[in-house]
């Protein structure tokens, strides 16, 4: 009972040296607090706030715990900043432990990286301040200016803004996607690394104003494709006069050979017809000559 009345009266004073000097600054619209051998533990109430570190939290329940205090719990309408890390982020519940500087946020996450314009929702975000590396899982969505990532497990390393994704990850930069089994994104110079089933679709530019709708790096924007398609109907437009031209000569060539056996079948036939008189004739003046040589013949008799 003595312990628990000097407890009381050495949380009113509103702050906390640890054995290691390290100041926790906190306020509550209630509080409560038990002291052990091994362990202290103290509830923070009703718009409970505290500044323990370079972590300053504010939520509607605040807890202290642990050895010298080292872990801190919260709960409700969660709110904080690492002034170190120059994060900002909400929750529904956390930890936090201050020896080792890990802070795990659950549920309805919002982080917040104004130094690099990242934010990034998530049901679960570890985050360890000494390292400055944050491991998302569960319904993973980071925006960054022109980047927006979708996975259920996403590493984020803010030091070398460098982004691991995994879980059906997919990137999307301004209309173009890309999905794999991993992805690693470099948020510096949006290089893009995929491995495993990659897919995607790529938007190319045309060369006039408008933007093309073409998927594919090898799709020709839509001026050439007019050019293409007046070249085409050109070609198509001379090889069917070239056509033309082939069967009209053809024709031509048919007609004339035509006519040439027409005119070489009617010169046999005059040629027939003209040997039939000519062996007529002959026969008659033979004839006639026999006649008059028997003529002259008996006339002699």
């Amino acid at each position: 009972m003595k312990a628990r009345a000097t407890l009381t009266i050495f949380l009113l004073a509103i702050s906390i040296f640890t054995a290691s000097a390290e100041k926790i600054t906190f306020s509550a619209d209630s509080m409560s607090g038990v002291s052990g051998k091994n362990s202290d533990r103290t509830t923070l109430s009703g718009h409970a706030s505290i500044k323990a570190d370079a972590m300053e939290i504010s939520a509607d329940s605040i807890e202290l715990y642990g050895s010298d205090f080292r872990f801190l719990k919260a709960s409700g309408s969660i709110k904080g900043i690492n002034s170190q890390s120059k994060l900002e982020f909400t929750c529904d519940s956390m930890t936090y432990d201050r020896i080792s500087k890990i802070a795990v946020l659950r549920n309805n996450v919002h982080l917040i990286d104004k130094e690099n314009k990242v934010t990034a929702d998530a049901e679960l975000i570890e985050y360890n301040q000494k390292t400055e590396v944050a491991v998302m899982q569960i319904n993973v969505y980071l925006v960054q200016e022109e980047n927006t990532c979708t996975a259920a497990h996403a590493v984020y390393n803010k030091k070398q803004q460098l982004l691991d994704m995994s879980g059906n990850p997919q990137v999307v930069q301004n209309q173009d996607a890309f999905r794999a089994q991993e992805i690693s994104l470099n948020l510096k110079t949006n290089e893009i690394t995929l491995d495993g089933h990659v897919r995607g679709s790529v938007t190319t530019k045309t060369s006039s104003s408008s933007e093309g709708s073409a998927s594919g790096t090898n799709a020709k924007p839509a001026s050439e494709k007019k050019e293409d398609s007046s070249s085409n109907a050109k070609d198509s437009s001379a090889k069917e006069s070239s056509t033309k031209d082939s069967a009209a000569k053809e024709s031509g060539k048919s007609e004339k050979d035509g006519k040439a056996n027409e005119k070489d079948s009617k010169d046999s036939k005059d040629k027939d017809s003209v040997s039939k008189e000519d062996l007529s004739v002959k026969d008659s003046k033979e004839e006639k000559a026999d006649k008059e040589k028997e003529e002259v013949k008996d006339a002699k008799q």
